[in-house]
């Protein structure tokens, strides 16, 4: 299932960072992008942003690496506490 789910996932990011010029023309700008990715085209930038991380995130979930990703995130948080557990 993961690799249906991951297959879909990333073709919606790569069509999301090919066609941002038509997301942005159908939503508009986001001010938030438009503040601190630049003047002109910093929507443009944020939906190319989007898409590349839900291509990345979705990449992650069809090789079904997500939760060994995750766990290496957090690897600095778990790790002192694994020493503090009672059983």
């Amino acid at each position: 299932m993961h690799f249906i789910i991951g297959t879909i996932g990333m073709v919606v990011g790569a069509l999301t960072v090919v066609y941002s010029e038509k997301i942005y023309n159908a939503f508009g700008p986001i001010p938030w992008f438009e503040k601190y990715l630049g003047t002109e085209g910093g929507s443009r930038l944020g939906y190319k942003i989007i898409g590349l991380l839900a291509f990345f995130i979705f990449m992650l979930v069809f090789l079904n690496l997500h939760q060994s990703f995750i766990l290496w995130i957090l690897s600095p948080i778990i790790r002192p506490m694994q020493g503090t557990i009672v059983n």
